[in-house]
């Protein structure tokens, strides 16, 4: 890969880095996970440690990108289709989640998403992560690909109000993917996901990782 291209537009993509039989147990934990939602947040879920190791096929990609002491901190699971078609305006996201509630300074506010506690941490936690987003199915324009505005990973916090002209100002990339890409990006790129026009599956494992501890006594929560 082009570590300065990525370092400049935020985002790369990782062709054919899972094969057909580590796909395949992805897709049957999503479905069973998943259900009729959009998206589910992942806690313990031990089938996933080998490949995000930091020698496996996903961890490997977020230590080229960031270091050996990359692990993971939060993991999704989405899949959007025709009964949960949904749009997803262009934003950054701002929020982490942790193992316990600490009053450390810059951190707040605070939430709860799933019965996980999330806090929005200073931007420069942020700006030091790295996402990847492991698709489990073929991505093309018709199926709602992620869109990235290149380059606006660099611009700081975003007020929500100003995302939509922020990102058109920048140029664009969509997400497009095989099975078994992984798409990376800087975790506070601006991003977004239109209604699909088919309803064929999308299903994604998207994971954060840091290679760094929190201040305070905050703990990642990961997913041991």
């Amino acid at each position: 890969m082009d570590r300065a291209a990525f370092e400049r537009d935020g985002a790369w993509r990782f062709e054919r880095r899972l094969t057909a039989s580590d796909v395949e147990p992805l897709r049957l934990l999503a479905d069973s996970r998943i259900g009729s939602r959009p998206g589910v947040r992942l806690a313990e879920e031990p089938q996933l440690a080998a490949l995000l190791s930091p020698d496996g096929p996903v961890g490997a990609i977020a230590v080229t990108l960031t270091s050996p002491a990359a692990r993971p901190v939060r993991a999704v699971m989405f899949d959007k289709t025709a009964e949960a078609n949904w749009v997803v305006a262009w934003h950054q996201d701002r929020t982490i989640a942790v193992r316990e509630r600490i009053e450390v300074e810059g951190f707040g506010p605070w939430s709860n998403k799933d019965g996980s506690l999330h806090v929005a941490p200073p931007f420069d936690v942020l700006a030091r992560m790295v996402t990847l987003r492991v698709h489990l199915d073929p991505v093309d324009e018709a199926n709602a690909p992620l869109r990235v505005a290149q380059g606006s990973h660099l611009i700081g916090r975003v007020a929500a109000d100003r995302a939509g002209a922020l990102a058109a100002e920048s140029p664009q990339t969509a997400c497009l993917a095989e099975a078994g890409d992984i798409w990376a990006y800087r975790t506070p790129i601006l991003h977004a996901s239109d209604r699909s026009l088919t309803p064929r599956r999308r299903r994604v494992l998207q994971v954060d990782y840091a290679d760094f501890d929190l201040p305070g006594g905050l703990v990642w929560q990961g997913l041991a």
